[in-house]
């Protein structure tokens, strides 16, 4: 039997430092570590992920395919904390060349070293562990605490309240949440019910875009421009998901950005992390919607995972309404990124 807070202290432990174990597998995060307590793990491997290790060359092209994958490092001796950390974080490549050789080591059970790479994920950290003594963790737990902790079925619906905003002054705002995550979703509901399936939008959390106003992305314009086209129907529903940069956070987002500047587009920036293209879940859309009582909408998307997300969680996507916005030279590439490698469509 899962718990769901054993995952929620496993991420607290992971971003104050402190080990944790998955199913008996000893875990200290690299981005986290100190010398002393890596001293406990003088004799551990590293645990990074596929995309990483296809850099490092230890992935062959098949295993790459699924960047969020585990693969297990030998620590050699001259391996210390600060390689370790070079070794995890590819925007330093270019400032720290990597010595190398590397070699990559059978996982006799690669269960709980996925499961671990994902919880990094949703700590917002970098996929990559030091591996040791399973006795010396703070938090110990099983893949199922973290299948439990991301069931978008113990969201709940927590608040309404008035809200008028720009553009639709007419608006209700409904926040989300459940027991164990911090991550509060929200619902803005604009206008009234008419009876028919309303027009939606799923807008991920972009905190440069939305609120900094970055060029970088659509993000910002697109918000604005769902609300002006929501409120024209006359009814229907925002929601802003809590999965800020394709579900990888924020500082994890910005090292994308990072790796853009160095000439990778937003699909190889993310897979070069050791991250999947998109980590979203959409499921959490759809209970959301089941929430408010709407399983039948039209959707304000270019998206079709945001269709098959919602469909395959019980929503009727019943019409797919273009969502265009002209670029800017900032976003060309990255829209267009969109375009061919992600399947994003007028």
């Amino acid at each position: 039997m899962s718990d769901p807070r054993a995952a929620a202290k496993a991420i607290d432990a992971l971003r104050r430092g402190w080990p944790i174990a998955v199913n008996g597998l000893g875990l200290l995060a690299v981005e986290t570590a100190d010398p002393d307590r890596l001293h406990a793990f003088e004799d551990a491997d590293l645990l990074i992920s596929a995309g990483r290790a296809a850099t490092l060359k230890l992935a062959n092209q098949r295993e790459a395919a699924t960047p969020d994958a585990p693969v297990l490092v030998e620590r050699a001796a001259w391996i210390d904390l600060a390689a370790a950390t070079a070794l995890a974080d590819p925007q330093f490549d270019l400032a720290t060349p990597l010595k190398g050789p590397y070699r990559a080591l059978p996982l006799s059970d690669p269960t709980p070293a996925a499961a671990a790479l994902r919880l990094a994920r949703i700590a917002g950290l970098l996929p990559a562990f030091f591996t040791g003594d399973p006795a010396r963790a703070e938090v110990t737990l099983t893949p199922a605490d973290i299948d439990a902790h991301e069931d978008p079925d113990r969201l709940r619906l927590a608040v309404r309240a008035r809200l008028p905003v720009t553009y639709a002054e007419d608006a209700e705002i409904a926040a989300f949440r459940s027991p164990e995550s911090a991550d509060e979703h929200i619902a803005l509901l604009i206008g009234r019910p008419t009876g028919e399936p309303p027009l939606v939008r799923l807008h991920s959390e972009c905190l440069t875009g939305d609120v900094l106003g970055s060029l970088k992305c659509d993000c910002g314009p697109q918000l604005a421009q769902a609300i002006r086209a929501i409120a024209a129907e006359g009814w229907g529903v925002l929601l802003y998901l809590r999965q800020e940069g394709r579900g990888i956070g924020l500082v994890n987002k910005l090292r994308a950005y990072a790796l853009q500047d160095q000439g990778f587009d937003t699909v190889d920036a993310n897979t070069r992390l050791g991250f999947a293209v998109d980590a979203r879940d959409f499921g959490v859309a759809a209970r959301m919607l089941r929430l408010l009582g709407q399983d039948r909408v039209r959707l304000l998307t270019n998206n079709p995972a945001k269709v098959s997300g919602l469909q395959a969680k019980g929503v009727t996507v019943i019409e797919r309404v273009p969502h265009f916005l002209p670029p800017n030279p900032h976003n060309e590439r990255y829209l267009a990124t969109k375009r061919d490698r992600t399947g994003h469509q007028l």
